[in-house]
């Protein structure tokens, strides 16, 4: 199956540039693609299988347990429709803009600050070191600066010259954009900046012609869905996150 690719399934280039190890990623997975996700990576040399299912499939779950998968997080996704956006009166000193070239450190500095402690599928699987799981929020925020294939748009919270914050955003289809990433300093945090940061989020999204806006979180992390619920976001739908590593006895 080399060079034959399901659409289930890619060899993924970060993952293993940040591990050091042949990594690929499954973002949906059923019973009846299992078998060949599995013959994708065996053909690819693959060591290290992220993938995911939603978690009202337990066919899905069962499967992948026998084949030595292991459960590593739960993810939810929250959305909302964008026809009514808050308006939130600014008690703060904070201004929204895109972000400006030349801000990739402030941002660094901010991720690295917010996602300290931060436990995601990455950090739940013993087998990857921790100096590449910490790393991985970080790389991402600043990726999003200077990529388009990683986000359309990073909106930056700032305050006296100073980053307090940040959200990246893309179009996932033309009726719906996402926030994947979005944190705020410590020292800025309970001052109504995650607010400000949506309310600007949904407004970009509004203005790019979505008409939904949806945002993701691990289930654990309770401060971030309390912001969205405020938000007028509701849940939806959420996926479990496995990992398979294929040197395992």
């Amino acid at each position: 199956m080399k060079g034959s690719t399901p659409p289930n399934v890619y060899l993924s280039d970060i993952d293993e540039e940040r591990f050091d190890i042949r990594a690929a990623r499954a973002p949906h997975i059923t019973v009846d693609t299992l078998p060949s996700v599995l013959d994708f990576c065996r053909a690819n040399a693959v060591i290290f299988l992220i993938a995911r299912c939603p978690t009202d499939d337990m066919a899905a779950v069962h499967a992948m347990e026998q084949e030595g998968f292991h459960l590593m997080d739960t993810l939810v996704f929250y959305s909302r429709k964008l026809t009514e956006i808050p308006v939130l009166r600014d008690t703060t000193t904070m201004t929204i803009h895109p972000f400006v070239p030349g801000q990739e450190n402030d941002i660094e500095r901010v991720a690295a600050e917010s996602f300290r402690g931060y436990k995601g599928h990455y950090h739940s699987d013993a087998r990857l070191g921790r100096a590449g799981c910490d790393a991985v929020y970080i790389s991402w925020a600043v990726r999003s600066c200077v990529s388009r294939k990683v986000a359309d748009e990073v909106l930056v919270a700032e305050s006296n010259a100073s980053v307090a914050g940040f959200i990246t955003l893309r179009l996932s289809s033309p009726a719906e954009g996402e926030g994947p990433l979005w944190a705020v300093a410590p020292r800025f945090q309970r001052q109504g900046v995650a607010g400000l940061l949506m309310v600007h989020a949904m407004l970009w999204c509004r203005l790019k012609g979505a008409q939904r806006m949806t945002m993701s979180t691990q289930v654990t992390n309770l401060l971030a869905q309390k912001v969205w619920t405020r938000m007028g976001f509701e849940p939806g739908h959420s996926y479990y996150t496995f990992h398979k590593w294929f040197d395992a006895p």
